[in-house]
Formats: structure tokens, sequence, C-alpha cells
């Protein structure tokens, strides 16, 4: 295994994190609904990204209501920006905060103990002591409020086990490849504390009640129209690439993958209608008690 440390460059990621969201504005706006309560009046979205939840959450809040966002890069939080206008949602319902996740989640001045959602989505997971992260947030709730954290899932599967070009399994190796990526980025977080639970049993921790587990489908009609099929080609593109620019994957999966995912070769992924989108994602949530 490359033991060598892994840094995000989260300013190549922004425009990344902007596409990915918009193919799953339907998600964003399906899990918005049910975490939405008549009576909210403020929502964040820490470590928004692309602002998939920030927009969705402000389309189904009362007019009354305002989210934040919440990143501890610019250049994401300006590709955000980006997109909220590209949605033409009220950008009056929506703030966006930059902060260090890792130390300026429990003085947060807009939202200290009066938030009803806090929505974090793979953020979590980045930094350092994921434990005390969801202790602070939780205490940003206010009564009655849940914290949702949209962590784990199964992995998406797009292609056939063999595809006919390189060794059979190519993308059960690339997901391989993507698990001892994740181990090296949380060994390579400067002062990472283990979590050897689960993300409920953090929550319960964190002194929430009622916390429950909800896992979603994500599948697209097949054969895929031309855009989920693009989507689907991108997606692989970006997921190869930082595999193997960090080293974990070999060179001669990276050349099945160059074919694969090259429109002037006989085998691009393009010219097949094999070629389907399924994927699972979880949302743990967890309620602080009402007074």
């Amino acid at each position: 295994m490359n033991t060598d440390a892994i840094v995000i460059n989260w300013a190549d990621e922004a425009e990344w994190l902007c596409a990915a969201v918009a193919d799953d504005a339907d998600w964003y706006a399906s899990v918005a609904r049910e975490l939405a309560r008549p009576g909210d009046r403020l929502a964040v979205d820490v470590g928004c990204g692309g602002a998939g939840m920030a927009v969705a959450l402000g389309a189904v809040l009362p007019p009354a209501a305002f989210v934040v966002g919440v990143d501890g890069d610019g250049n994401v939080l300006d590709a955000a920006r980006r997109r909220i206008v590209e949605t033409g949602v009220d950008d009056g319902h929506i703030r966006l905060l930059h902060a260090d996740l890792d130390t300026d989640l429990a003085v947060l001045p807009l939202v200290a103990g009066s938030a009803d959602i806090i929505w974090a989505s793979s953020s979590i997971h980045h930094l350092a002591d994921q434990q005390a992260a969801i202790d602070a947030l939780a205490a940003l709730l206010a009564p009655g409020g849940r914290l949702a954290l949209a962590e784990g899932g199964l992995p998406a599967r797009h292609l056939p086990w063999d595809v006919g070009v390189g060794e059979p399994g190519l993308e059960v190796r690339l997901a391989a490849a993507e698990d001892r990526w994740y181990a090296r980025m949380r060994a390579s977080v400067p002062g990472s504390v283990p979590m050897s639970y689960g993300w409920p049993t953090a929550l319960r921790r964190a002194g929430l009640a009622d916390v429950t587990t909800k896992t979603f489908t994500l599948e697209r009609p097949v054969p895929l129209c031309e855009a989920d099929l693009r989507s689907v080609l991108l997606s692989l593109r970006h997921r190869v690439d930082r595999a193997y620019a960090d080293g974990e994957l070999r060179q001669a999966d990276k050349a099945a993958w160059d074919r694969l995912l090259d429109p002037d070769d006989a085998a691009w992924l393009g010219r097949r209608d094999d070629v389907y989108s399924l994927s699972a994602r979880s949302v743990h949530i967890g309620h602080r008690a009402a007074v």
C-alpha cells in the first residue's frame, strides 16, 4: 500500500463539486423535503461544497427562513455562489460563510443554539476528530433540531464485471483503490483521531435521540440517456485520475480505463448500451430533545 500523505487541493475540486451536485439535484430536493418542518427558520449546510443541499433547503423552507452554507475553502464558496445564481433560487435566503470546519464549528456566530436543520454530506470524515465535530454540531441545534449526516452507503456501479478490456473486475478494483485512498486520507489528516464505530453511534454519543438511518437507492433508467451517460463517464474519469495520481491504481488498470474513456477508441464506453448507474447513500439523523 502507498503510504504517502494525501493532501486534497479543494481549489482544484471546486468546479467538480458543483457539477456533481447538479447531477444529484433531484436527490437533494427529495431529502430536503423529508428534513424540513413547517416551523423551521434556520438550516446549515456544513462543508457545503457545490451548495446542493443549501439550494434544496432554500427552496423548501418557509419564506422567512434562511440557510447558511459553511465551507473551509474560498474557491469552493465562490463556485457555490455561482451555482446558487444558476439555479435561480432566491439567494436572499442563503448565506455563505467561510469557516475552518476543524476549529470553528463550535463558535459559528449565526447559528449557535438555533439551527433547526444541520446537514453535513461527506464532510465530517475529512476532519481530525469526527466525534468532536459531531458534538459541536449537536450543540448548535435548537430544541427539536435535526442533525443529518450523509455518510456511507454503497459505491456507485456502472459496468459489467467483464468489459472486454483489461482484466475482468476493473470497477471492483477501482473501488478497492478508492478504499485505500480513503484510509490514507484519514491517516494524513493532522491530529487524526480514530472513530471505531458507526455514524448512528456517534450521533447518540453527541447526546442526540431518535437516531435513524435511511438509505436512498439512486438508479438511472437503462439504457442511459445522453446526459446520464455523460455524467457517468465524467465521474469515472475523475475517480480514475485521482486514484492513479495518488498511486492507488495500477498501471494496467489505468491503461484499460484510458481506452474505455477515450471517445476515439473503439472500446469507448459511450458506444455501449450496458452502462448503468446504481448506488446507495445513507443519511443518519439525530434529534435534539424538545424543551
